[in-house]
């Protein structure tokens, strides 16, 4: 097929690599403009870029596209070709694009659709302690994921798990799936699903201030914001003025009936804190402000933690 790919993370690298050795024709990728990187704020491509330029296809990074000078720029390009293609691209298309190509744009989208529409479905799916997830290949309309299914992956959530995993594993299944739907959308062998509006749920773009623990929470539940918010925004709290992230941790359940939040054991390798329901985060591992990650031993050897101390 003749297709235009549209992405710009790690995510969707493979999707792309996959419709190249498909043999797919990518007339064009669309990607977001580079931008500042890391402490040096060094200048830096997407990686879906450095792909596009490894097998010399152009390149498009439009600041905007919501607007008549790009619909003068692009549309016949996209009414050029059979379908769009769009992988975590990180800006919503405007109608006209939707509907120029033959088939329309098709969506990679890392969540069980209905479930989690919205720009973080990998962190929220592991922050909300789901145990499954999936991908889902989508006829994209309007609307915020919202358009009928093609086809869905699934794939369980390990318990451990964080976004950094999930997200690569995820990747390879969009990929695989995408494959999958073009060749029977070739066909005509696709009825697509559209999606029961009423089971939706949301998973909104994360925040600086998403990562700061809610001590009222149960412990599994920080435990697992700490998993699905690696690695931004991070599960971070305050002792004594100072920010520390929690990179670590076990949730257990406590005999202790003090305020959430409070300090309530220091020992050689790890530190214990109050949460809701009569649970406790037992915290082995943490990232001081300015520093490297490293074992709450290490850190508490400096810190003189004492049970009793209230953070937040």
């Amino acid at each position: 097929m003749n297709l235009i790919f549209m992405g710009t993370p790690e995510f969707a690298v493979p999707s792309l690599k996959a419709l190249l050795a498909a043999g797919h024709n990518i007339h064009a990728v669309f990607t977001q403009p580079d931008k500042p990187v890391g402490r040096k704020q060094i200048i830096t491509p997407p990686p879906v870029k450095v792909i596009a330029q490894e097998h010399n296809i152009p390149i498009y990074q439009p600041t905007k596209i919501r607007n008549d000078d790009a619909r003068a720029e692009f549309e016949l390009l996209f009414k050029s070709v059979d379908a769009g293609i769009v992988a975590a691209y990180g800006r919503i298309l405007p109608g006209w694009m939707l509907s120029a190509p033959k088939f329309g744009c098709i969506n990679v989208h890392s969540s069980l659709l209905p479930k989690l529409r919205g720009a973080a479905p990998i962190n929220w799916a592991i922050a909300n302690g789901e145990t499954e997830t999936g991908v889902t290949i989508m006829q994209m309309d309007e609307g915020l994921d919202t358009g009928a299914m093609l086809l869905q992956g699934r794939t369980p959530i390990g318990a451990d798990e964080r976004t950094p995993t999930l997200t690569a594993r995820l990747a390879e299944i969009g990929a695989s799936l995408l494959i999958e739907t073009l060749t029977k959308l070739e066909r005509g062998e696709l009825q697509p699903i559209p999606q029961n509006n009423d089971e939706a749920t949301y998973a909104p773009i994360l925040k600086r201030e998403d990562g700061q623990v809610n001590w009222t929470m149960l412990a599994l539940q920080i435990r697992n914001r700490m998993r699905g918010f690696t690695p931004f925004p991070g599960c971070y709290s305050f002792v004594q003025g100072q920010k520390l992230e929690i990179t670590n941790c076990v949730a257990e359940e406590s005999l202790q009936r003090v305020e959430a939040g409070t300090v309530i054991e220091v020992l050689k390798d790890s530190f214990v804190v109050a949460c809701g329901g009569h649970s406790q985060l037992r915290v082995t591992e943490v990232l001081p402000a300015g520093k490297r990650a490293m074992p709450a031993r290490d850190w508490l050897n400096g810190a003189k933690l004492q049970a009793g101390t209230r953070l937040g």
